[in-house]
């Protein structure tokens, strides 16, 4: 299989390794065109937000990195292997690199918090019960949920479902993290701890955020680039700043938008 190394510019021009890359995808379902000739560079330890519109794509990037669609043209690497094009172990290999914080936080709400984050583990490693426990609670510890790791899914909060989802995502410690709508359903001050949390795995422990998300303050505070996506094209790309000041009227009152939904 072969690995292809590619860099991305981040803050200040610095040249970083390419967490994530689209190169020229196009995706349609039926006669709708939902992504068209989308390319996107995401540098390594950066966050990376893509903005726009419900129906506008979003989503259906994120699935395209992880590998859960395909384009119907066009080609998308994760770390250097094009993930569009593997199947089987070599796509659950890149998998394994990758968290995935969905929208809902998709527990399993047939067993507790915990078990919930030691999924992954047991499925994908060889660490004996005791060594999971332990990895289990610190995961729980880091965000906040430590005193309720043998709760049930149907007793959290969205907030705290949320957290729990967020802890799952990062149990393997993957180097790249996926976030759909981590605002979605939450009042502003449960979101702001979210995007706390999100903010923290950045900087503390390098890890790359692509966060999909309509809200402007989560945007601003998560994303060392952000990319605006309009009827499946890219409409604005760069600092919050640069969209912020776009010559587009379209991006400017978006930006300037309060919405939290």
């Amino acid at each position: 299989m072969t690995v292809e190394r590619h860099t991305a510019s981040a803050a200040g021009g610095e040249e970083r390794e390419c967490a994530v890359r689209l190169d020229h995808v196009t995706k349609s379902f039926g006669s709708r065109r939902v992504l068209d000739d989308i390319s996107l560079d995401v540098a390594e330890g950066r966050g990376f937000v893509i903005l726009g519109r419900s129906g506008t794509g979003k989503s259906v990037a994120l699935r395209h990195i992880v590998g859960l669609v395909r384009p119907d043209s066009g080609r998308v690497f994760v770390r250097g292997d094009e993930i569009s094009a593997l199947s089987g172990e070599p796509l659950a290999r890149v998998r394994r690199q990758i968290g995935f914080l969905f929208q809902s936080a998709a527990l399993f709400d047939s067993i507790s918090v915990g078990e919930n984050v030691a999924f992954p583990m047991r499925r994908h490693t060889p660490w004996p019960e005791a060594e999971i426990r332990d990895r289990v609670m610190a995961k729980l510890q880091s965000v906040g949920l430590d005193q309720d790791y043998e709760k049930m899914p149907g007793d959290l909060s969205g907030g705290m479902r949320k957290r729990a989802g967020l802890a799952r995502a990062m149990a393997l410690d993957p180097a790249l993290l996926l976030v759909d709508e981590p605002s979605a359903g939450l009042d502003p001050i449960t979101c702001e701890e979210i995007d706390e949390l999100l903010l923290g795995l950045k900087q503390q422990q390098g890890t790359t955020l692509v966060v999909v998300t309509h809200n402007i303050p989560s945007a601003r505070k998560l994303g060392d680039e952000l990319v605006m996506l309009h009827e499946g094209r890219i409409a604005a790309q760069g600092p919050v700043q640069v969209l912020e000041q776009s010559d587009d009227p379209l991006v400017r009152a978006f930006m300037a938008s309060s919405h939290s939904g």
